[in-house]
């Protein structure tokens, strides 16, 4: 470890991880090291006993539970839009070599007091009794007007200017109702509250069209993708590309500690009597807690 290194990461979550990635590529000489002894931070995937050493602070789960690597629990669960930025940034940096995908088999939502799956079909959108016969018709045209809409191509606006718009007055023009204007917003466009519906309609197209976008990439039943080992393959994928080009890794390093000159300017790391000297350091806050301001 004592050795000059052009940048020093510390922590290994999905954002650390993509810089070392990265800078790796730019031919930097980086040292990436991380308290755990597990890739990804607080996005983490954990098997069963990195799960109960976390939360319970052993490390022998009850052995009815079965084997550890049976279990892969994400700390922040969610899934990836199969035409999306984030799977855009994964394929433009080449490390989906590193990872493999499983189509999401479907979402639902929960409407009138029963869970319905999202029609990803047209024969599932005539079965689906979340619309009525003649509202699924108002909803056809309304689900064509934004499949076609490009902001580039005036004739496609049918005379609106969605940056003015309210989505509520658009969804209104195509005459659909409360239900149908809910699932739109929520099930299709994924808008967390009710906002939305005061706000300018050209996000929530735009959302739509990406749903679209993604549900007919994979064509699967649902615009969903997912890590098969979970989310923690992603910030391991940019692990596995700096380590490929010459990127250091050391997990369960404890004590990481930031040493500075008396300019102010840092100049390496400390772990275990031994440090590493660099010329720059990019770190999650918790390792440098007393240079952070938090407010809220």
């Amino acid at each position: 470890m004592d050795e000059e290194y052009d940048v020093i990461v510390l922590g290994t979550g999905l954002k650390e991880c993509i810089l070392s990635g990265l800078l790796s590529v730019d031919r930097l000489k980086v040292l990436h090291m991380d308290r755990n002894d597990y890739y990804g931070g607080e996005s983490t995937s954990l098997n069963l006993v990195q799960l109960w050493k976390r939360f319970k602070g052993s490390d022998n789960p009850p052995t009815h539970l079965d084997s550890s690597r049976d279990y892969n629990v994400d700390m922040i669960p969610k899934f990836i839009m199969a035409n999306g930025a984030l799977l855009r940034v994964l394929i433009h940096t080449n490390v989906t070599k590193y990872l493999n995908f499983k189509s999401v088999d479907g979402s639902y939502v929960y409407s009138k007091g029963k869970v319905h799956k999202v029609p990803a079909t047209d024969m599932e959108a005539l079965k689906s009794p979340l619309m009525g016969i003649f509202e699924k018709r108002r909803a056809r045209k309304f689900f064509i007007y934004v499949q076609e809409y490009d902001e580039n191509v005036p004739k496609t606006h049918e005379g609106m200017d969605l940056t003015r718009v309210t989505t509520r007055e658009l969804v209104a023009k195509y005459g659909l109702d409360a239900n149908t204007m809910d699932f739109i917003g929520h099930a299709l466009a994924l808008h967390r509250d009710d906002r939305y519906l005061e706000e300018p309609a050209l996000d929530t197209v735009k959302r739509m069209k990406l749903y679209a976008e993604s549900l007919a990439r994979f064509a699967g039943g649902s615009p969903y993708i997912y890590p098969l080992y979970g989310l923690g393959e992603l910030p391991q994928a940019f692990a596995r590309l700096s380590a490929v080009y010459g990127g250091t890794y050391m997990l369960n390093k404890p004590e990481c500690k930031v040493e500075f000159n008396d300019e102010g300017m840092v100049i390496g790391v400390t772990s275990e009597g031994e440090t590493a000297k660099c010329k720059k350091v990019v770190c999650d806050p918790s390792y440098l807690h007393n240079k952070v301001i938090f407010s809220f």
